[in-house]
């Protein structure tokens, strides 16, 4: 680029300045680029995605529904760009470490599904409602100026050095920027073994959080493209740090019950999925020994019905039989768990 002159510089200035107050969003409806205000700055950028990202997470929440209804009408944007825009809107803003954020991401995935399945005039309507959601929670949480995501470097590695070994040492000790500087480095090797390593992790505790949402931000990653798995990914991460201190009394039984329970069956020396398949009276069998047992035997239940080659996927119908039986049993809350919106009985 030349040289700018004097007039174009303080026009420039002049510009950020305004950008800066206003906020890229609306700075951009205006007509005024939002080039000089990313440059330089330690923020989390989206190359071509940027300015629809930055669109979804600063509009104010009364112009956002009329504003995307119109965009959506002219073409200048489609359903699977507004939820891409929408996950990494929520990736910057959140970090994993929002409950109602975290519900929002996981929520995105399954409403592109059931869009595709409504008539053409009626797609938007589910992502839409899924997309005020995320909007308005980004403005409770302070928007732009609270963003838990910004740019991190990769560590470098010991050679001969188990990466997902050292990532799980820096979240058992609760070291968040050393986790994340590992996690950078396996991400710069691949998308895969971000998962996969990040897996060592997301396994090593009992919170459903931790598993649904590794899984969920994967998934996403069809529609957001794979050069954003880093960013998905590390909410999980980060979701694992915070887990770690919220329920690090809960972690350590399973830490011990779940290596003791390999070695006794021995399903490391095993093939990993077995190809039983149960019937009906084996699952129901199985689904009643999970449901009465405690977690220990319940756990070693499984692990048996494993070395006896039974496969995952009977044995996950036996467990999602378990859990229903526990749904259909909830007395619900409490007075004392009530909460805005969760009356006393709400399941």
């Amino acid at each position: 680029m030349k040289n700018p002159s004097r007039r174009e510089f303080l026009s420039r200035v002049g510009q950020g300045m305004l950008i800066a107050s206003l906020g890229s969003a609306l700075a951009e409806d205006l007509g005024i680029s939002t080039a000089i205000a990313n440059e330089g700055s330690a923020r989390l950028i989206f190359g071509d995605s940027e300015r629809l990202v930055s669109l979804l997470q600063e509009t104010p929440i009364e112009k956002l529904q009329p504003l995307l209804a119109q965009k959506l009408k002219r073409g200048d944007v489609n359903l699977r760009q507004l939820v891409q825009a929408a996950s990494l809107a929520n990736a910057r803003t959140f970090g994993g470490e929002d409950y109602i954020g975290m519900h929002t991401l996981m929520a995105l995935k399954p409403a592109w599904l059931m869009s595709q399945q409504l008539p053409a005039e009626r797609q938007a309507l589910v992502i839409l409602k899924v997309l005020y959601r995320n909007t308005d929670q980004i403005h409770a949480k302070g928007g732009r100026a609270n963003e838990r995501l910004r740019p991190v470097s990769s560590s470098q590695i010991p050679s001969g050095e188990s990466t997902a070994q050292l990532l799980r040492s820096a979240v058992h000790g609760g070291r968040a920027n050393e986790a994340e500087q590992i996690f950078a480095a396996i991400s710069n090797r691949s998308s895969e073994d971000a998962f996969n390593e990040l897996m060592y992790v997301v396994e090593d505790g009992v919170d459903v959080h931790r598993i649904v949402f590794a899984h969920r931000s994967w998934d996403m990653l069809d529609l957001t493209g794979m050069e954003n798995a880093q960013t998905l990914l590390r909410q999980s991460l980060r979701y694992c740090l915070k887990n770690e201190k919220w329920t690090s009394s809960r972690h350590s039984k399973p830490r011990t019950l779940l290596p003791k329970l390999l070695d006794q069956y021995a399903l490391l020396s095993r093939p990993p999925a077995g190809s039983r398949d149960g019937d009906e009276a084996w699952v129901d069998m199985m689904s009643k020994t999970i449901f009465e047992a405690t977690a220990e035997q319940a756990a070693e239940a499984v692990a048996a019905a494993l070395k006896e080659g039974m496969s995952p996927k009977t044995i996950g119908e036996a467990i999602s039989l378990a859990a229903n039986q526990l749904v259909l049993r909830d007395a619900g809350r409490t007075e004392k768990m009530v909460r805005p919106g969760k009356p006393v009985g709400s399941t």
